[in-house]
């Protein structure tokens, strides 16, 4: 246990850890230290001078930022010295900062202007004319306002430290100090605009974001985003029903901060002219649109005319659609259609994982599991460019915990930066790869281990096995690409008792009905069955869509409300931020079909599904009340898991590529980084 000693701060005794610093010890007792350098975080650089406090028999003020406590200390910090030099402060800050706050995009949202209305001076003695230099644009999403700048680093910090990218430095001295970019006048990033958020002024701006509107005259929504599989929140700014910014400052979320470029900016697929805004029929003149009422019945009266001639369908769902709608649909599919040719895109095997793990406990690991292990291990996954915030809380492990980070692939990544070992292994040879760490792993206090799709099947039994062999605590991850991936297979959208696997059903020459749910699967392959009736449900006119007979328009993750299960379990709420005229979500869609077909699948409102579902899938036992506070973990099966026909592969993503959303997104497609690469490391 650490070392308690007693202060004083502002009259009041308190007990703090020794070291701690004086910032974060008045804080957590409610006492407030502004400061603009400051991030937690981060490394400490003491550069903005506006945490000064007075300790008694100290003979000058100290910075509250790396000062730590001790004993029998005794600290103001709202003194009349500390409140006259805080002032003096932001009045040297405000030398050459341009006053332009009726038109920067930070107003109503910036440290400086909230620090200056507390403490600044009602005018100033600075009467020369300010230094000038004109805004630069870095990149499509980040512009930079020179004069702005307060010079607190905190956007060196978190790209070099956080990121791990290192694409932002300072050039010159003294007062003509300036940030600068990476490769001269523009950035080479991940663009993820985190500069940009943990700017304290208006120095950093977003390209997407400028000029658009003010904090006020927003609603802002929190959900989660809909592009990869870690479950991160992204607070959605919404204006006359339109999305016009994306960010987390609020740090509610698992991911507190920490943002890449689709949960930031890669939103604006939503108001793409292509959506599809009317179900459409094909007829001989292509693609017609019709009502709402006349496509469900022409589905409805198919689908019960199949069913009654005892025809064959298949069911194709989605690893972007809610646990409700996939529920729903296995649903659907079982009992309604009586089919049990039902599959999605599986991009890892979870079917092999849970059956490794069967009958273990505490063998599933969380997002913060990767930020508080002694050690975590890849294995067969570029994890920065798959699956940004793992890799984030990785490097946070490495720099607040000492951890450890091995890595064991096929090419480099940016784990190799902080890895205490990296080992390059030519594709199938991930285990030996492991197994030459063996030593060091035992060595370990906890492990977490995880490994993408080049792990499956008796591989990834060996993995769990070797795991079990090094005698000390391992947790696991098996990587999925998508926001619901690992909640489609939990809901059951999988070929289970014999049924047809999704490439089984391309294959069928004699399907009758092939009915795809938010997916893409005609992207790459052709169709066998040429006399099979096609019905996709989805937000564009897809390769797939293309060859329905008839295409429903649905909402987008940002246009519903439901839960969706990251790649670590952690089952979260969805928020409706906007709603889109024409379009309805899957569940309500579907529901609609059963309504015409005169089926009994129950009431489709996302709540009543969920309460079914916390009664019939093992490991959804929790409350709405819990998932409203926060995430809710799964747990374990405790019995075999039956192996699942049908190919196990990862699309391979990289930070700028989601699908067959990204095509859909402008701001994915205006960076120069885009689509990006895997296995290049630092530079990718």
């Amino acid at each position: 246990m650490a070392e308690l000693v007693k202060l004083t701060i502002d009259g009041r005794e308190i007990q703090a850890e020794k070291g701690a610093l004086l910032i974060e010890v008045a804080r957590q007792n409610g006492i407030e230290v502004p400061a603009f350098c400051y991030h937690e975080d981060y490394s400490l650089q003491a550069a903005c001078r506006m945490c000064l406090v007075e300790i008694e028999k100290t003979p000058k003020l100290q910075v509250g930022c790396t000062t730590p406590a001790a004993e029998g200390m005794v600290v103001r910090t709202d003194s009349d010295i500390v409140r006259t030099a805080r002032k003096g402060t932001l009045e040297f800050l405000l030398t050459n900062h341009p006053l332009d706050c009726p038109v920067c995009d930070k107003g109503g949202e910036c440290e400086l202007q909230d620090m200056v209305f507390r403490y600044g001076a009602g005018e100033s003695r600075f009467v020369e004319r300010k230094h000038h230099v004109d805004e630069k644009q870095w990149s499509p999403v980040v512009y930079f306002d020179a004069p702005r700048c307060i010079l607190c680093y905190r956007c060196v910090r978190a790209c070099n430290e956080g990121m791990g990218v290192g694409a932002l430095g300072v050039g010159n001295r003294g007062a003509i100090s300036e940030i600068i970019p990476n490769h001269d006048d523009h950035l080479e990033c991940d663009e993820c605009g985190a500069c940009i958020d943990i700017c304290p002024v208006g120095a950093l701006t977003s390209g997407s974001y400028r000029y658009q509107t003010r904090p006020w005259e927003m609603e802002h929504v929190g959900t989660i985003c809909t592009h990869c599989a870690d479950g991160c929140k992204t607070t959605l700014g919404v204006r006359n029903h339109e999305i016009v910014r994306g960010n987390n400052r609020d740090r509610s979320g698992i991911n507190d901060e920490f943002l890449c470029i689709k949960g930031r900016y890669a939103f604006d697929f939503t108001k793409h002219p292509e959506r599809l805004q009317s179900p459409m029929l094909r007829t001989e003149k292509g693609y017609q649109p019709i009502s709402w009422s006349k496509a469900l019945a022409i589905v409805a009266t198919k689908f019960s005319t199949v069913k009654l001639a005892g025809g064959r369908f298949g069911v194709i769902g989605s690893n972007h659609t809610t646990n409700e709608e996939n529920f729903f649909l296995a649903k659907f599919a079982r009992q309604g259609l009586e089919t049990k040719n039902i599959d999605h895109h599986r991009t890892g095997d979870l079917a092999a994982f849970f059956d490794a793990l069967s009958g273990k406990n505490n063998v599933l690991a969380t997002t913060a599991d990767l930020y508080q292990a002694k050690a975590v291990l890849v294995v067969g996954a570029d994890l920065s460019q798959q699956h940004p915030f793992l890799a984030f809380q990785a490097r946070a492990n490495v720099r607040h915990h000492d951890g450890h980070i091995y890595a064991v692939t096929t090419g480099e990544v940016r784990e190799d930066q902080q890895a205490v070992a990296s080992v390059r292994v030519e594709k199938g040879g991930e285990l030996a790869g492991v197994e030459s760490l063996r030593d060091k792993l035992k060595a370990e206090g906890d492990l977490v281990i995880v490994f993408g799709d080049a792990v499956q099947g008796d591989v990834l039994r060996k993995l769990v096995a070797f795991g079990d062999s090094l005698g000390i605590p391992v947790k696991y991850v098996c990587l999925v690409d998508y926001s619901n991936s690992r909640g489609a297979f939990d809901m059951g959208v999988t070929p289970k008792d014999g049924g047809l696997s999704r490439e089984q059903m391309l294959a069928a020459a004699d399907l009758d009905v092939l009915w795809v749910v938010g997916a893409n699967p005609l992207k790459n392959a052709q169709l066998a069955s040429k006399n099979a009736f096609v019905v996709v449900q989805d937000l564009f006119m897809t390769e797939t869509a293309k060859q329905a007979d008839i295409v429903l328009p649905a909402a987008s993750a940002y246009e519903k409300s439901g839960t969706v299960t990251n790649v670590c379990g952690e089952v979260q709420k969805l928020a409706q931020a906007i709603k889109v005229m024409g379009p309805k979500t899957d569940l309500e869609v579907m529901g609609l079909i059963a309504k015409e077909m005169g089926l009994d699948l129950g009431i489709w409102l996302p709540e009543k599904v969920f309460a079914e579902i916390r009664k019939s899938v093992h490991g959804y036992n929790m409350s709405q009340g819990q998932l409203a506070v926060g995430p809710a973990a799964t747990m374990p099966l405790n019995g075999r898991v039956a192996a699942l026909p049908g190919t196990i592969q990862s699309s391979g993503d990289t930070l700028f590529t989601s699908g067959s959303l990204t095509r859909y997104s402008g701001i994915l497609n205006s960076v120069m980084e885009a689509p990006g690469q895997l296995y290049r490391g630092k530079g990718q």
